[in-house]
């Protein structure tokens, strides 16, 4: 079992930045890989970033690439999201995911993620 917790969600002007960080508890995360999704007011959740069990994979949706990097610190159990450029788009609650996924380094469909955060908001002002 995996215990998720986003934390750093909050209001920023458009084109400013916004860093969100999501800790683990419970089985160590370096066994599942961690995504990061969002969900919009209406709208399905949607896949935003994903990483591989070590780091060295990650995958993107066209929507934030080139403007979002997706980490992580096994040590720390710690996984990261930073947000750059941001626009008033990208306002949703975003959710960390965690997934025991076999069959690829990372996954992008929600339905292959077993453990989910609680979410935080992330409003972007225009």
């Amino acid at each position: 079992q995996v215990q998720l917790v986003e934390s750093g969600g909050g209001l920023v002007q458009a084109g400013g930045s916004l860093g969100l960080s999501c800790a683990a508890s419970g089985r160590s995360v370096s066994l599942t890989i961690l995504g990061w999704f969002r969900q919009a007011p209406g709208q399905e959740r949607e896949f935003v970033a994903t990483i591989s069990r070590s780091g060295r994979s990650t995958n993107y949706a066209d929507s934030v690439k080139g403007r979002f990097t997706i980490s992580r610190d096994n040590a720390k159990n710690t996984m990261y999201l930073q947000m750059n450029s941001l626009k008033p788009e990208d306002t949703a609650v975003y959710y960390c995911a965690a997934s025991n996924y076999g069959l690829a380094a990372t996954t992008t469909t929600v339905n292959t993620y077993d453990y989910w955060g609680q979410g935080t908001q992330v409003t972007v002002s225009s």
